[in-house]
């Protein structure tokens, strides 16, 4: 208890320090302020593999929401390499960069990750795959050794090739070895398991062979075997008030409600820490939403990250399907009035695809491709991309 409070102590400090808004951070507390809170929070460690059920578990009652779950971009976002479909679409796949060439070869169900600088080889096969087609899948394999290391090199869909994994390029590597990979520390490890899967962390360590591939049920509603214990029960059918022994992020605050997606995604004070500027900030939509005025101090709950995103289903690219939330808060007819439940003025331009106007895709250069910001504003031409 004792070091969470130094830690918001810290936290509340830089907020001074930096002159941060309170509009944007009033509310806001990082993720791993949050897992210092009792309860569950999303990336959580647990204490036992046996707290958990699995998603067929979830499926005998929630079978709608599992079929279309499991198809999503972040069910699928981490999977052994033997399964990706990007590797076996695209058997060899290269880039070279000075003297280093840089390959990945796929055969059967093994693809092998190689690079050579003309005089020398090294090669290892692949072991995880993180990230899907929509935008980039990166890459993780065992040292002779023991423990992981990180290829720099990551597929990317709009290139539909490889290129440096983003913020690992190297100019001038003092060796093939370091040209080849980045030795990724325990720590680390545990974060990045975290968000791509569940029930990777149990009692304080990295759990590799009993982890569930890709975040499911158990990764944002928290382990889920007493839950099924207590629906199982007799009591189950007899008491609607039975507690359900599981968590529904459907509860929170709209604070907590962005800050708990932000756990994987980026929430406002994640983003601060790690110190992460311009256009990369696009990435973590959360900290881009807080930014934006119409949040205002304590947020709204019509505009969170699961009032317009359904986690249970596809990611909805076109502009128009998102009109409807625009318009749950915004006047919708020239002459409307503002009045307590649609505070947002009438825009004077257009009353559909709202988005591509007011939250513009932006590049960032590192993914080598576009990202819709989330800061929701009246985009100015010629702006800076403002922070």
């Amino acid at each position: 208890m004792r070091e969470a409070h130094l830690y918001r102590c810290r936290v509340w400090v830089l907020l001074i320090l930096i002159g941060a808004s309170a509009s944007a951070a009033q509310a806001q507390l990082s993720t791993e302020d949050h897992l210092a809170e009792p309860g569950f929070w999303a990336t959580q460690d647990r204490a036992s593999r046996q707290e958990f059920t699995g998603p067929e578990a979830c499926a005998i009652c929630h079978a709608t929401k599992f079929q279309s779950q499991k198809d999503t971009p972040m069910a699928q976002t981490l999977i052994p390499t033997r399964l990706a479909d990007i590797l076996h679409e695209h058997p060899t796949l290269s880039f070279k960069t000075g003297k280093y060439n840089y390959q990945i070869h796929t055969k059967g169900q093994e693809s092998s990750y190689s690079v050579s600088d003309g005089s020398r080889k090294l090669s290892y096969p692949l072991t995880w795959a993180f990230g899907t087609s929509r935008v980039a899948q990166s890459y993780l394999f065992k040292a002779p050794e023991g423990g992981f290391l990180e290829s720099r090199a990551t597929y990317f869909t709009h290139l539909s090739n490889l290129e440096f994994t983003p913020a690992r390029a190297l100019t001038s590597p003092s060796s093939l070895e370091e040209a080849m990979y980045r030795p990724v520390g325990s720590a680390e490890i545990v974060r990045c398991f975290a968000c791509h899967s569940t029930a990777s962390s149990i009692g304080g360590h990295f759990d590799e062979q009993h982890l569930i591939p890709g975040v499911t049920c158990e990764a944002c509603h928290g382990p889920g075997a007493n839950h099924v214990t207590a629906m199982d029960s007799p009591q189950a059918t007899k008491s609607a008030n039975l507690k359900p022994a599981i968590f529904n992020s459907g509860h929170l605050s709209p604070a907590d409600s962005v800050d708990f997606c932000g756990a994987c995604h980026g929430s406002w004070w994640d983003v601060k820490l790690a110190g992460v500027k311009g256009v990369s900030t696009a990435r973590s939509a959360p900290y881009r939403l807080v930014t934006s005025k119409c949040w205002g101090s304590k947020g709204d709950t019509r505009l969170t990250c699961t009032a317009c995103h359904d986690p249970h289903k596809q990611l909805q690219t076109e502009a128009s399907a998102y009109d409807q939330k625009c318009l749950a808060c915004h006047a919708n007819s020239p002459g409307s009035k503002m009045t307590t439940s649609h505070t947002g003025v009438v825009c004077p331009k257009a009353s559909s695809n709202c988005t591509s106007c007011h939250m513009p895709k932006v590049n960032v250069p590192e993914m080598h491709a576009d990202f819709t910001d989330h800061r929701i504003r009246i985009v100015k031409p010629g702006e800076a991309f403002p922070e």
